[in-house]
């Protein structure tokens, strides 16, 4: 699994879910060849930028595909960036004023490092977006919440850590995040292009399980809205890319006696072989894969079972290919 650290940089009540599936008749590809050819362009000139990138494009999605593309492909994360603002925060966490003072200090700083070069975090890769939708005449807002990485929000939702954006469509409103979209941060702090386009106009369950807007009726969904915080499985940037949304078992931590059936099930919004999916744990740097059985691909909804026979703990890892979409904390006991 590449291990990756992620940059942390509703509006209607009766929405319906919406993602990228709402446009498959649309061919983006004249968009995408469109943000390709203005690779490198400068920033020092946003309303030229909008215009370059949506100007011959007849339609406000393939438009924002266009902008969504090439800020992915032209913004580096920075590290640095983000540990200062994370740094901040804890040191004016009882102090808000103090801190809203900083930020907007620091704000400048961060938004002439975007424009010289390209470097940013989430809240400047959200900047970006929105302002180059609002020159293109596409209605977009900036999100705040909490992103929930292998590192942080994982238990309990502790600080306020992301940024990313809704862009309103057809009339209807969807999710994106062009930061987690660009790339990663690798173990030497150095950032890594890998585009995922999982993260493009994203199915509201799926974007939830690691956003949580501080204003919950930006989940896009009703089902979400009223729900309580509760440590789901963990997600990863390849969870986006095969669009898996696990369902069962709900939880991060299980408890489960030995011998007792554990139910596993997730959707999937593309197609997935029976021979692609696998259930694994490590043990030092070997990895065992689990004998599942009763395993079952009906329209999109797989499901599988597994009986742990031994007592302990096990970090369980649910793999489709070679990629690990979501991981589990399992306790087998006696009783």
């Amino acid at each position: 699994m590449k291990k990756t650290f992620l940059l942390f940089s509703i509006f209607i009540f009766g929405i319906s879910n919406a993602q990228v599936s709402d446009f498959n008749t649309v061919d983006f590809t004249i968009a995408d060849n469109t943000a390709k050819l203005n690779e490198g362009n400068s920033l020092e000139n946003l309303p030229l930028l909008a215009h370059k990138l949506t100007n011959k494009l007849p339609t406000k999605v393939e438009k924002f595909r266009a902008i969504y593309t090439w800020v992915c492909h032209n913004i580096k994360g920075d590290i640095n960036q983000h540990n200062k603002v994370y740094r901040k925060r804890k040191k004016f966490k009882n102090d808000s004023i103090a801190y809203i003072k900083w930020n907007n200090e620091y704000k400048k700083i961060a938004f002439k490092k975007l424009l010289k070069h390209k470097k940013t975090m989430c809240t400047g890769y959200a900047y970006l977006i929105k302002e180059l939708c609002f020159l293109a005449n596409i209605e977009c807002k900036i999100i705040d919440g909490y992103g929930r990485t292998v590192t942080s929000n994982v238990e309990t939702l502790e600080m306020t850590n992301h940024s990313w954006n809704v862009v309103k469509l057809n009339n209807k409103w969807y999710l994106c995040d062009a930061t987690w979209s660009s790339g990663y941060m690798d173990s030497n702090n150095d950032f890594i292009k890998d585009y995922n386009e999982g993260y493009f106009l994203t199915d509201p369950v799926l974007f939830a399980k690691n956003h949580f807007p501080i204003d919950k009726k930006w989940f896009l969904n009703n089902t979400l809205i009223n729900k309580k915080f509760e440590p789901s499985p963990i997600v990863y940037n390849e969870t986006f890319k095969h669009k898996v949304i696990p369902v069962n078992p709900k939880k991060l931590n299980i408890t489960k006696t030995k011998n007792e059936i554990v139910n596993f099930s997730f959707k999937t919004l593309k197609k997935i072989a029976k021979d692609e999916i696998t259930l694994v744990h490590f043990s030092g740097n070997n990895e065992r894969r689990f004998n599942i059985y009763n395993l079952e691909n009906k329209n999109g909804s797989i499901q599988f079972k597994y009986k742990f026979q031994h007592y302990g703990y096990y970090d369980v890892h649910l793999k489709v290919k070679n990629d690990i979409v979501a991981t589990y904390s399992i306790e087998v006991t006696k009783n």
